[in-house]
Protein backbone atom coordinates (compact mmCIF):
# COMPACT_ATOMS: atom_id res chain seq x y z
CA UNK A 1 0.00 0.00 0.00
CA UNK A 2 0.94 3.30 -0.76
CA UNK A 3 1.53 5.81 1.89
CA UNK A 4 1.62 9.25 -0.13
CA UNK A 5 -1.31 11.10 -0.95
CA UNK A 6 -0.56 12.12 -4.44
CA UNK A 7 -3.41 11.16 -7.00
CA UNK A 8 -2.64 9.35 -10.31
CA UNK A 9 -3.63 9.80 -13.76
CA UNK A 10 -7.60 11.42 -14.29
CA UNK A 11 -7.79 11.18 -10.61
CA UNK A 12 -5.08 13.91 -9.55
CA UNK A 13 -7.84 16.63 -11.29
CA UNK A 14 -10.32 15.81 -8.26
CA UNK A 15 -7.30 16.39 -5.93
CA UNK A 16 -8.36 19.95 -5.54
CA UNK A 17 -12.13 19.10 -4.77
CA UNK A 18 -11.09 16.39 -1.77
CA UNK A 19 -8.71 18.80 -0.25
CA UNK A 20 -11.16 21.38 0.33
CA UNK A 21 -14.49 19.48 0.75
CA UNK A 22 -12.61 15.85 2.12
CA UNK A 23 -15.86 13.77 3.18
CA UNK A 24 -18.45 16.00 1.81
CA UNK A 25 -17.46 16.20 -1.70
CA UNK A 26 -17.75 12.10 -1.76
CA UNK A 27 -21.20 12.33 -0.20
CA UNK A 28 -22.10 14.98 -2.44
CA UNK A 29 -20.43 13.53 -6.04
CA UNK A 30 -22.28 10.12 -5.02
CA UNK A 31 -25.07 11.16 -4.31
CA UNK A 32 -25.70 13.85 -7.25
CA UNK A 33 -24.55 11.70 -9.87
CA UNK A 34 -26.53 8.20 -8.58
CA UNK A 35 -30.00 10.27 -10.21
CA UNK A 36 -28.43 11.32 -12.95
CA UNK A 37 -26.06 14.45 -12.41
CA UNK A 38 -22.87 14.30 -14.53
CA UNK A 39 -20.60 14.46 -11.98
CA UNK A 40 -17.50 11.42 -11.39
CA UNK A 41 -18.87 10.10 -8.00
CA UNK A 42 -17.14 6.65 -9.11
CA UNK A 43 -13.85 8.37 -9.51
CA UNK A 44 -14.44 10.40 -6.40
CA UNK A 45 -14.92 7.62 -4.13
CA UNK A 46 -11.91 5.74 -5.66
CA UNK A 47 -9.84 8.61 -4.93
CA UNK A 48 -10.84 9.56 -1.84
CA UNK A 49 -10.02 5.42 -1.14
CA UNK A 50 -6.35 6.46 -2.35
CA UNK A 51 -6.17 9.48 0.19
CA UNK A 52 -7.22 6.78 2.80
CA UNK A 53 -4.60 4.57 2.02
CA UNK A 54 -2.07 7.19 2.49
CA UNK A 55 -3.47 7.96 5.76
CA UNK A 56 -5.28 11.55 4.88
CA UNK A 57 -8.73 10.15 5.13
CA UNK A 58 -10.49 7.22 7.05
CA UNK A 59 -11.32 4.03 4.87
CA UNK A 60 -14.23 3.33 7.18
CA UNK A 61 -15.56 7.19 6.86
CA UNK A 62 -15.18 7.03 2.99
CA UNK A 63 -17.40 3.63 2.94
CA UNK A 64 -19.75 4.97 5.37
CA UNK A 65 -20.22 7.72 3.48
CA UNK A 66 -20.55 6.50 -0.01
CA UNK A 67 -22.67 3.66 1.03
CA UNK A 68 -25.00 6.26 2.46
CA UNK A 69 -24.91 8.33 -0.28
CA UNK A 70 -25.31 5.83 -2.97
CA UNK A 71 -28.25 4.31 -1.37
CA UNK A 72 -29.99 8.16 -1.19
CA UNK A 73 -28.59 8.66 -4.33
CA UNK A 74 -30.81 6.16 -6.38
CA UNK A 75 -33.87 6.46 -3.66
CA UNK A 76 -34.38 10.20 -4.70
CA UNK A 77 -34.40 8.69 -8.44
CA UNK A 78 -36.53 6.31 -7.79
CA UNK A 79 -38.91 8.97 -6.46
CA UNK A 80 -38.49 11.32 -9.64
CA UNK A 81 -39.64 8.29 -11.51
CA UNK A 82 -42.03 6.91 -9.22
CA UNK A 83 -44.07 10.35 -8.42
CA UNK A 84 -42.98 12.56 -11.90
CA UNK A 85 -43.54 9.37 -14.40
CA UNK A 86 -41.87 9.04 -17.56
CA UNK A 87 -42.90 12.97 -18.57
CA UNK A 88 -40.95 14.92 -16.38
CA UNK A 89 -37.84 12.73 -17.22
CA UNK A 90 -38.60 13.35 -21.07
CA UNK A 91 -39.06 17.20 -19.94
CA UNK A 92 -36.10 17.96 -17.78
CA UNK A 93 -33.81 14.84 -18.61
CA UNK A 94 -31.83 16.90 -21.39
CA UNK A 95 -30.78 19.46 -18.85
CA UNK A 96 -28.62 16.54 -17.16
CA UNK A 97 -27.66 14.65 -20.26
CA UNK A 98 -30.84 11.85 -19.90
CA UNK A 99 -31.80 12.12 -24.06
CA UNK A 100 -34.69 9.47 -24.68
CA UNK A 101 -32.49 7.39 -26.65
CA UNK A 102 -30.87 7.05 -23.52
CA UNK A 103 -33.51 6.63 -21.58
CA UNK A 104 -35.69 3.92 -23.59
CA UNK A 105 -32.23 2.01 -24.45
CA UNK A 106 -31.98 1.84 -20.22
CA UNK A 107 -35.18 0.71 -19.79
CA UNK A 108 -35.65 -1.78 -22.30
CA UNK A 109 -32.39 -3.69 -20.42
CA UNK A 110 -33.48 -3.07 -17.12
CA UNK A 111 -37.04 -4.66 -18.33
CA UNK A 112 -35.28 -7.57 -19.91
CA UNK A 113 -33.53 -8.44 -16.54
CA UNK A 114 -35.90 -7.58 -14.07
CA UNK A 115 -34.53 -6.75 -10.36
CA UNK A 116 -31.59 -7.89 -10.23
CA UNK A 117 -30.33 -5.17 -12.72
CA UNK A 118 -30.55 -2.73 -10.08
CA UNK A 119 -27.16 -4.78 -8.23
CA UNK A 120 -25.23 -4.82 -11.66
CA UNK A 121 -26.51 -1.61 -12.93
CA UNK A 122 -24.33 -0.04 -10.14
CA UNK A 123 -21.21 -0.92 -11.99
CA UNK A 124 -22.57 0.12 -15.18
CA UNK A 125 -21.80 3.44 -16.61
CA UNK A 126 -25.10 4.93 -17.94
CA UNK A 127 -27.08 2.53 -15.71
CA UNK A 128 -26.23 3.65 -12.30
CA UNK A 129 -27.28 7.43 -13.37
CA UNK A 130 -30.64 5.72 -14.09
CA UNK A 131 -31.81 2.72 -12.63
CA UNK A 132 -33.16 4.57 -9.80
CA UNK A 133 -34.95 6.81 -11.63
CA UNK A 134 -36.54 3.96 -14.17
CA UNK A 135 -37.11 1.36 -11.09
CA UNK A 136 -39.67 4.31 -10.30
CA UNK A 137 -41.32 4.98 -13.65
CA UNK A 138 -41.93 1.19 -14.18
CA UNK A 139 -43.73 0.90 -10.75
CA UNK A 140 -41.26 -1.42 -9.27
CA UNK A 141 -42.05 -2.14 -5.92
CA UNK A 142 -39.95 0.43 -3.56
CA UNK A 143 -39.69 -2.14 -0.95
CA UNK A 144 -37.94 -4.90 -3.27
CA UNK A 145 -35.93 -1.53 -4.81
CA UNK A 146 -34.69 -0.95 -1.71
CA UNK A 147 -33.14 -4.62 -1.06
CA UNK A 148 -31.41 -4.61 -4.27
CA UNK A 149 -30.26 -1.13 -4.29
CA UNK A 150 -29.19 -1.77 -0.66
CA UNK A 151 -26.98 -4.81 -1.81
CA UNK A 152 -25.97 -3.28 -5.29
CA UNK A 153 -24.32 0.05 -2.83
CA UNK A 154 -22.26 -2.54 -0.54
CA UNK A 155 -20.93 -4.14 -3.11
CA UNK A 156 -19.81 -1.28 -5.21
CA UNK A 157 -18.73 1.08 -2.63
CA UNK A 158 -16.86 -2.26 -1.02
CA UNK A 159 -15.03 -2.69 -4.12
CA UNK A 160 -14.04 0.75 -5.21
CA UNK A 161 -12.91 1.94 -2.06
CA UNK A 162 -10.45 -1.43 -1.26
CA UNK A 163 -9.18 -1.26 -4.86
CA UNK A 164 -8.33 2.38 -4.13
CA UNK A 165 -7.22 1.85 -0.51
CA UNK A 166 -4.60 -0.66 -1.75
CA UNK A 167 -3.84 0.22 -5.51
CA UNK A 168 -1.91 3.34 -4.89
CA UNK A 169 -0.23 4.56 -8.15
CA UNK A 170 -1.29 1.52 -9.50
CA UNK A 171 -5.17 2.72 -9.70
CA UNK A 172 -5.29 3.55 -13.15
CA UNK A 173 -4.49 0.65 -14.82
CA UNK A 174 -6.32 -1.65 -12.01
CA UNK A 175 -9.42 0.55 -12.69
CA UNK A 176 -9.09 -0.02 -16.53
CA UNK A 177 -8.77 -3.76 -16.25
CA UNK A 178 -11.79 -3.77 -13.77
CA UNK A 179 -13.86 -1.89 -16.22
CA UNK A 180 -12.89 -4.21 -19.15
CA UNK A 181 -14.45 -7.33 -17.23
CA UNK A 182 -16.87 -5.25 -14.49
CA UNK A 183 -19.83 -7.14 -16.35
CA UNK A 184 -19.06 -10.47 -16.07
CA UNK A 185 -17.32 -9.95 -12.76
CA UNK A 186 -20.91 -8.73 -11.18
CA UNK A 187 -22.98 -11.15 -13.42
CA UNK A 188 -21.00 -13.94 -11.15
CA UNK A 189 -21.33 -12.24 -8.01
CA UNK A 190 -25.26 -11.62 -8.38
CA UNK A 191 -25.35 -15.41 -9.58
CA UNK A 192 -23.74 -16.08 -6.38
CA UNK A 193 -25.72 -13.89 -4.42
CA UNK A 194 -28.76 -15.71 -5.99
CA UNK A 195 -27.92 -19.09 -5.22
CA UNK A 196 -27.23 -18.03 -1.34
CA UNK A 197 -30.67 -16.45 -1.59
CA UNK A 198 -32.60 -19.69 -2.53
CA UNK A 199 -30.47 -21.77 -0.79
CA UNK A 200 -31.56 -20.04 2.23
CA UNK A 201 -35.59 -19.98 1.24
CA UNK A 202 -35.58 -23.88 0.00
CA UNK A 203 -34.22 -24.65 3.75
CA UNK A 204 -36.35 -22.35 4.95
CA UNK A 205 -38.94 -24.35 3.38
CA UNK A 206 -37.98 -27.60 4.26
CA UNK A 207 -38.15 -26.83 8.30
Amino acid sequence: MSHHASLPGVLASLAPVLNRYGYLAVGGFVTLEDFGVPLPGETILIAAAVYAGAGKLSIYAVIAIGFVAAVIGDNIGYLIGAYGGRRVVERYGRYVFITPERYEKTERFFQKHGGGIVIVARFIEGLRQLNGIIAGTSSMPWHRFVIFNAIGAALWVGTWASVGYFAGNNIDVIYHQINKYSLYVLIGIVVVIAAFIVRAVVRHRRR
